[in-house]
């Protein structure tokens, strides 16, 4: 949604990455970011952890004051998820350019859990214009 609801600057481009393909390099590579992981066990998903213990000594003292916003999606928590990122964007002296975004399912039995989750459309909608609100900051030399 958000590369839909911005590209003001034709020489913005917004990437995806999967946290197990992500390297220090796409780091590096880029002027700002979304972490987007979901929590499980009240902790980030072990691809986004793993992503961030390869990635962190290699990139520290080298992102220093690029922008950052995360989204969090948990059964009815995610405040220790949000936690953990900001912890390791503070190390990395990144500017947090947004509250946090927790989409909670709710998901407390196995069945749920294991099931496809719906996101709220408000919430989809938040992510969205915090996607382009930051692409946006970058393109217009905010950020």
């Amino acid at each position: 949604m958000a590369r839909a609801a911005v590209v003001p600057d034709p020489e913005t481009a917004i990437r995806l990455v999967r946290a197990g393909d992500a390297e220090a390099e796409d780091l590096l590579a880029a002027d700002g970011y979304i972490f987007a992981t979901p929590e499980n066990l009240a902790a980030m998903a072990g691809p986004m952890k793993d992503f961030f213990d390869r990635a962190y000594y290699p990139v520290l003292d080298r992102l220093n004051g690029r922008p950052y916003a995360t989204f969090v999606c948990a059964g009815t928590d995610g405040e220790n998820t949000v936690r953990q990122i900001a912890r390791i964007a503070t190390g990395w002296r990144l500017r947090q350019v947004a509250e946090p975004i927790v989409a909670r399912t709710g998901a407390q039995t196995m069945a749920a859990i294991l099931a496809a989750k719906n996101i709220e459309p408000a919430v989809l909608r938040r992510c969205a214009d915090t996607g382009a609100a930051l692409a946006a900051g970058l393109a217009a030399g905010i950020f």
